[in-house]
């Protein structure tokens, strides 16, 4: 069903709104302080780009906001990926943030600055990502008119918004300043080797084309590794 732009703006704000007061409260909590740079610095790099890009995505294809807006799984072996995630995302961030209440661990600037510069590269194939398929989804599901994307990074790999979100969530916990956070961001692998395996089969049984779109682009998610 099709919301107006009044009704999609509302509902993106909404949610910027809840997440930044999630992820304040999960590191700074810990942390004891607002005096956390690594968690500004992090809410600054990951909320900024969203909105920009999420404005662009209002104006030019409200269509595609409403897609990445809609969260809910249907496929059991998705729901469980989702709360994983989060989970990863909750244990993550409060390990930072003890980590920085109590010193467990430094690193150096370069890379933080390293870090830094990955996840916004990161955003940047993201935001092509979504430029090049404008079916893409946050849940996993095929519509009745959605086509094979075979072109830009899709060229490449099967799953460059994954691949994306691989060198972001990576990168998080030297954002953060902290070396412990590196621990449960790593766990994010198998579970994206998860939903990939379990969104292929999906795609294979019901997007037309996408086996022989597969035949050609023979990796998943790293060129040459898998």
């Amino acid at each position: 069903m099709k919301q107006n732009k009044l009704s999609l703006m509302l509902s993106a704000i909404t949610k910027t709104i809840l997440g930044i007061a999630i992820i304040a409260l999960l590191l700074f909590l810990p942390a004891g302080t607002w005096i956390y740079p690594g968690a500004w610095r992090f809410i600054m790099l990951l909320f900024a780009p969203m909105v920009i890009l999420g404005i662009m995505m209002l104006i030019f294809s409200p269509e595609l906001l409403q897609r990445r807006l809609q969260t809910k799984e249907k496929r059991t072996t998705q729901q469980g990926v989702v709360r994983f995630s989060a989970f990863i995302f909750i244990f993550g961030f409060v390990v930072a943030g003890l980590d920085f209440r109590y010193g467990w661990s430094a690193i150096p600037e370069w890379a933080i600055y390293t870090a830094s510069t990955l996840f916004i590269l990161g955003y940047v194939l993201y935001a092509e990502v979504m430029r090049q398929n404008v079916w893409l989804s946050r849940n996993i599901t095929v519509e009745t008119e959605q086509e094979v994307v075979s072109t830009g990074p899709y060229r490449i790999v099967r799953h460059p918004m994954y691949f994306a979100t691989v060198i972001m969530f990576l990168a998080i916990p030297f954002i953060l300043d902290s070396l412990w956070a590196v621990i449960p961001f790593l766990l994010y692998i198998p579970i994206i080797v998860i939903r990939i395996l379990d969104e292929e089969q999906l795609l294979h049984s019901e997007l037309k084309g996408y086996t022989e779109y597969c035949s050609k682009v023979r990796w998943r998610l790293l060129p040459l590794i898998w």
